[in-house]
């Protein structure tokens, strides 16, 4: 992203904004004086980070969104524009993993981790695309980790998720380059989460 005052008046969503990254993130970019859409499952904990926003004089807005659900993308996407305007970044950090070795058959855990890293990434990036391109500039940036460059035992089907990240990432760029459009894709090693084992009995972050 850019540097400075440039991102002043930017308008941004953040999935995943409830804790750990996508609550920095979205922190960080209503510091900067950008407007945030807050995006993610736990509408309490949105509550929470857009007050700490409007204590420090930024704007947000929470909308409670499941990414694996189409149509709740949909619903943020145009809150997000009706409230704030248009997208210029879409912060795509929405994402789970269960540490899981695959001789234990975690089929549902599989599914979960597919759903989320993968058709929900997939769908956030494709219902902002065509807004961005009808405006002449964007930028999404993918959370992906550095288990998407390196396998990890216990970690198959989360690796295979950030993998796809990497390579669903390039190849965007490649496409939508020509509309002035950015892709940038982010590889964070481990993250404390603040009330993970609380919030998260389950070792997964999302």
């Amino acid at each position: 992203m850019a540097s400075g005052n440039s991102l002043a008046g930017k308008v941004a969503i953040v999935t995943g904004a409830s804790s750990g990254i996508g609550k920095a993130t979205g922190l960080a970019l209503a510091k900067a004086g950008v407007k945030v859409a807050l995006a993610a499952r736990r509408i309490d904990k949105l509550q929470e980070v857009a007050k700490q926003i409007s204590e420090n004089g930024g704007v947000s807005i929470c909308v409670e969104t499941d990414v694996t659900k189409r149509d709740q993308i949909k619903v943020l996407v145009h809150e997000t524009i009706t409230q704030l305007g248009p997208v210029d970044i879409l912060v795509n950090n929405a994402g789970l993993w269960y540490y899981s070795l695959m001789q234990n058959q975690m089929e549902d855990l599989w599914e979960e981790q597919i759903d989320v890293n993968i058709k929900g990434l997939t769908n956030c990036a494709a219902a902002v695309l065509d807004g961005m391109i009808k405006q002449g500039s964007g930028h999404v940036v993918n959370m992906s980790s550095d288990s998407g460059k390196k396998g990890f035992p216990g970690l198959a089907v989360y690796t295979g998720t950030k993998f796809y990240v990497e390579g669903f990432s390039q190849t965007l760029r490649q496409e939508v380059c020509k509309f002035g459009i950015r892709v940038t894709c982010i590889q964070p090693g481990d993250v404390t989460v603040e009330d993970r084992e609380k919030t998260h009995p389950d070792p997964r972050v999302c």
